[in-house]
């Protein structure tokens, strides 16, 4: 069982960054698939970013690709989202995710997620 805990959002004008972390309980978090997704009020939940178990492969929505990076620390039980060149539009919450297993294909796929954290709030003003 892995428990996860956002940490890391607030508020930050445009052009800026943040470091989201998320951390993970349990034993088995080096064998978890990691992703961040967002949902801003009345949309959809959308992917953003994941990571593999190892770290080797990372993958990005279009809309954050060059100014995100994905990245986690085993040792730690730790995933992080660092975001820069921060837009009105990246305004949102910020959810971490975890599962064992997910076809890369997949991976932008919120129901694909069996773990969910509660959500960090990003606001980014203009």
């Amino acid at each position: 069982q892995v428990q996860l805990v956002e940490s890391g959002g607030g508020l930050v004008q445009a052009g800026g960054s943040l470091r989201l972390s998320c951390a993970a309980s349990g034993r088995t978090f080096s064998g978890y698939v990691m992703g961040w997704f967002r949902q801003a009020p009345g949309k959809e939940r959308e992917f953003v970013a994941a990571i593999s178990w190892s770290g080797t492969r990372t993958y990005y929505a279009d809309s954050v690709k060059g100014r995100f990076t994905v990245s986690r620390d085993n040792a730690k039980n730790t995933v992080y989202l660092q975001m820069n060149s921060l837009k009105p539009e990246d305004t949102a919450v910020y959810y971490c995710a975890a599962d064992q297993w997910i076809p890369d294909a997949e991976l932008h796929r919120p129901l694909r997620y069996g773990k969910w954290g509660q959500g960090t709030q990003v606001t980014v003003s203009s």
